[in-house]
């Protein structure tokens, strides 16, 4: 028999090889750049190491079998193809090692540029570039930079340091100013501080570099700024990052070269232009650490207008093709225009709907695109408040509005303390002079980022985009000192802990805090501007996404709202009724005794004083919800009440009856109360006497409020408006809990409503896990089910919501236990599946019963998606989460497949 052949997994291709759609193996770099290869644009050539290659990696700590002779394999056609070896002395091919994984990850992964240049190759380097030796000894000082800081963790700071001292003893405070005698003493300084740390030589061994920064590729995807990245944007942790190898091409090599970024579109308004930054004489670093300021993309139609053309002609083309905002990356090599990279764009939540609309009217995508393309977490962003400016506020600094918002904090200058200011509940500004990767913790606890340099594609601009900061960069009149933490501007001195005030739209800075408003999203959701009659191109565009999503989607989005204000406000941002009135908020305050007295009454007549005087009060609280809600249905909580919310806090009560014993005073009254407190004290009151316990143990409570419902909706009705109450009773764990509250409910409605017309439905709060399990039973006697995920998840899940969040939820998240707390977004596993079982038991046993979710889970994107598949017909939220809800419910009716909107 022969011998069976061994098939080797393939684990490089050739850019020819992909194309944009195998980003789950290629990564989002290595398949858009065979993407724009096959397209015939000017790409440097190379190949890519896949995601599965990284997994291996990264589970077993080696290179998987073969891989390392594939890399041989393809490394030798690279070197044929260019007319060079890599590290040759006399005329080198030198390649550059990037990360690409799936989703992009702007500058949380490792890139290291000039592998291959080493004592003797960077001879070879100044005679191929004719003898230019300060481009030569620019780029070895880079690789040694680089190369030490991303593979041998040497600090890099400590290059920076010599860098500094090298501008510094040639008195400027410009790179290019150093001649090719100055980089090559770097270089020496660099060595050294390369041996300091890593005790050995810096590697000459041009294979060894590669191979060296291809592991380091690897392991950065487990680095700590890539895992808080991806936990902030939600990115799974299994999928690896794919590495590029890439013929070098040269944006150093004098006035005639460059490096730059351009985008399709302005990804912070989306209107449409020319955006980007270009820098001339430098590499693609250079540009996105903001070490020195761009100019506008515009004015490389006057340095080089032949490279120029070019690049707008392919920006078209890419547009066009990928159908959306695309950013670039491009190198400029002595005139000749090379694109490195390109990918669909990040943008801003305005830029997001801006650009959907647009590629509408350009008959590039559909409507049901645009919606798929944009989500409720910009949405969001959008209903953000904006500064209200006048004659007191005037700007110290102007920058670059590289992430539109407006944001006032205390000035802090370093991630650490701004991370530890903002777990202490202040809001904080960020401010660097550029940010890097390491940045990234402090970005995410800071309200705002302000930098002295970088435009908008730096650093600091493209992270607070993807993360929906507001971001002001490249203010240079900012003097920052980040060891004396504080800055100067306009002779003024900010130091840490001042408060400063940043628009993300203008670039503008100002001293103080500065007041807000309320911004033109919500202005036009309120109904204070008209869409139709409005030149303001995203209200416009919000408005026919919002339009589409409500046309699209299946779920109906009520609302959370206990007075008739809140019900007001969420009608007119679209809420089709109110799934959760919660009765005991309307009991805080003045009523609050009440309540008390109902509680502790101690005799019959006692507790019909307590009722006789709430009865009126719930009768007009309901009344004006209703009005407000005319023609929509009301799901009214009765009462659910923690008892410690409405009682004497124990401890206090003794102490004060203690301290009056001891003066001797008269305390019959306040000892009473107190033994009183004593026999109702819980020491787990969630978990005690309260939903429907306390109705069933107190006589007469939920039957004041069902008469209250009852001849509120009656008035409303008779006086020429809709009433459609629905009673929930909350915590009901048993059927036999629901029949006994629903059948003296029946008899109260029956009295009550008479031929008046109102028609009051019944239904039970689905929260406790065991009502989960047992809803065919329970639906035998509910008329609708709505589920207070907030319990069902602490009860789920065995967490007092109150405690554990600030206890341990940090770690959690921090080891990866949970990728988001799931009191923010579902659980859809635990919490999830009682929920789908639920809602198929309850409807098999009763054919059509109404299920909804009253839980701030229902304004949650994720979770309303969940909520869709699973088949309720109604999410309801707080008011201000009522617009992301429709347009996340939208979303889940035409989403079954496509583009990530990430």
């Amino acid at each position: 028999m022969a011998a069976q052949e061994t098939v080797e997994h393939k684990y490089v291709y050739d850019f020819a090889e992909g194309n944009k759609d195998l980003k789950d193996l290629l990564g989002g770099k290595g398949a858009n750049l065979a993407e724009m290869t096959n397209l015939g644009l000017p790409v440097p050539p190379g190949f890519t190491i896949t995601t599965e290659a990284c997994k291996a990696y990264l589970t077993t700590g080696r290179e998987p079998d073969g891989l390392a002779a594939q890399i041989e394999a393809h490394l030798e056609s690279l070197e044929r193809e260019m007319g060079r070896k890599l590290g040759d002395p006399q005329d080198p091919l030198l390649v550059s090692v990037r990360s690409g994984a799936k989703f992009s990850m702007p500058g949380m992964m490792e890139t290291v540029l000039n592998v291959g240049l080493n004592d003797r190759s960077v001879v070879g380097l100044s005679a191929q570039a004719g003898g230019n030796d300060r481009f030569a000894w620019d780029s070895y000082r880079r690789l040694i930079q680089m190369f030490g800081k991303t593979v041998c963790e040497v600090p890099g700071e400590e290059f920076e340091h010599a860098l500094d001292d090298a501008k510094r003893a040639k008195g400027t405070q410009n790179d290019l100013d150093l001649d090719a005698d100055d980089l090559r003493g770097l270089v020496d300084a660099y060595k050294k501080i390369f041996a300091k740390h890593t005790g050995r030589e810096f590697p000459q061994e041009p294979r060894e570099q590669l191979d060296l920064a291809i592991r380091a590729v690897f392991e950065s995807w487990n680095a700590e700024r890539a895992v808080v990245y991806r936990r902030q944007e939600r990115i799974p942790a299994d999928l690896g990052t794919a590495v590029n190898v890439v013929a070098m091409v040269f944006g150093n090599l004098g006035a005639d070269s460059g490096t730059g970024v351009a985008f399709t579109r302005d990804p912070g308004s989306g209107a449409q232009g020319i955006y980007g930054d270009y820098l001339a004489n430098a590499q693609g670093e250079d540009v996105v650490a903001g070490i020195r300021n761009t100019v506008p993309l515009q004015e490389l139609e006057q340095i080089d207008k032949k490279s120029y053309d070019e690049l707008l002609d392919y920006m078209a083309r890419l547009e066009e093709h990928y159908k959306d905002l695309c950013d670039i990356e491009f190198t400029i090599e002595r005139g000749k225009l090379w694109m490195l990279q390109t990918r669909v764009g990040k943008r801003t939540a305005a830029a997001a709907f801006v650009i959907a609309g647009q590629l509408v009217d350009e008959g590039l995508i559909d409507l049901d695109e645009a919606l798929h393309r944009v989500n409720g977490a910009q949405l969001a962003q959008l209903m953000f408040p904006r500064f209200r400016l006048d004659h007191e506020f005037q700007p110290v600094a102007k920058g670059i509005g590289a992430s539109p918002g407006a944001a006032s904090g205390k000035v802090v200058f370093t991630s650490a303390r701004a991370v530890e200011l903002a777990a202490e509940g202040e809001s904080v500004i960020l401010v660097r002079r550029e940010t890097n990767p390491d940045d990234l913790n402090g970005m995410i606890a800071a309200k705002g980022i302000l930098t002295s340099r970088g435009g908008k594609t730096s650093h600091a601009a493209v992270v607070a985009r993807g993360m929906g900061k507001t971001c002001v960069s490249g203010a240079d009149e900012l003097d920052v000192n980040v060891p004396a933490k504080r800055f100067t501007v306009a002779g003024q001195t900010v130091n840490e802990g001042d408060v400063v005030s940043i628009d993300g739209t203008t670039g503008k800075v100002y001293l103080g805090e500065v007041p807000v408003m309320p911004s033109e999203v919500v202005q036009y959701f309120e109904g204070s501007l008209d869409p139709e009659h409005i030149d303001n191109p995203l209200v416009r565009a919000v408005h026919r996404i919002m339009t589409h999503a409500d046309a699209k989607r299946r779920l109906l989005v009520r609302t959370n709202a206990d007075t008739g204000a809140d019900a007001a406000r969420a009608r007119r941002f679209g809420a089709q009724g109110i799934g959760l009135c919660r009765t005991e908020h309307m009991f805080l305050g003045d009523r609050r005794e009440l309540v008390e007295r109902l509680i502790l009454a101690s005799t019959d007549e006692e507790r019909q004083k307590a009722l006789a005087a709430l009865l009126p009060l719930q009768r007009q609280d309901f009344s004006e919800i209703f009005r407000e809600m005319d023609g929509l249905p009301v799901t009214v909580r009765l009462i659910d009440p923690p008892l410690h919310e409405f009682l004497p806090p124990l401890e206090q009560l003794a102490v004060n009856v203690a301290v009056a014993q001891e003066r001797g005073e008269d305390v019959a009254k306040e000892e009473a109360l107190l033994a009183a407190v004593r026999r109702m004290h819980e020491e787990n009151p969630m978990l005690g006497l309260r939903g429907v316990r306390l109705g069933l143990v107190i006589p007469g409570l939920f039957a004041m409020q069902v008469r209250a419902i009852a001849e509120a909706a009656v008035e409303v009705t008779r006086s020429g408006g809709t009433a459609c109450p629905e009673i929930m009773v909350p915590l009901v764990g048993a059927v036999q809990e629901l029949e006994t509250v629903r059948a003296e409910a029946e008899k109260i409605i029956a009295e009550v409503v008479g031929d008046s017309g109102v028609e009051v439905l019944i239904g039970t709060m689905i929260e406790v896990p065991r009502a989960a399990l047992t809803a065919g039973q329970i639906a035998e006697a509910a008329q609708f089910f709505s589920f207070g995920t907030n319990d069902l998840t602490q009860m789920g899940w065995g967490f007092s919501r109150d405690d554990v969040e600030g206890a341990f939820f940090w770690r959690y998240l921090e080891l990866g236990i949970f990728g988001i707390s799931p009191f923010e977004s579902i659980d859809r596993e635990g919490v999830g599946r009682l929920v789908r079982i639920a809602a198929e038991e309850g409807r098999a046993a009763r054919p059509g019963l109404k299920l909804g979710v009253c839980g701030e889970h229902g304004g949650d994107p994720d979770s309303v998606h969940f909520f869709h598949e699973v088949g309720l017909d109604y999410v309801s939220c707080s008011p201000f989460r009522v617009p992301v809800a429709r347009l996340e419910a939208g979303r889940a009716a035409i989403t079954t497949t496509g583009s990530d909107s990430r």
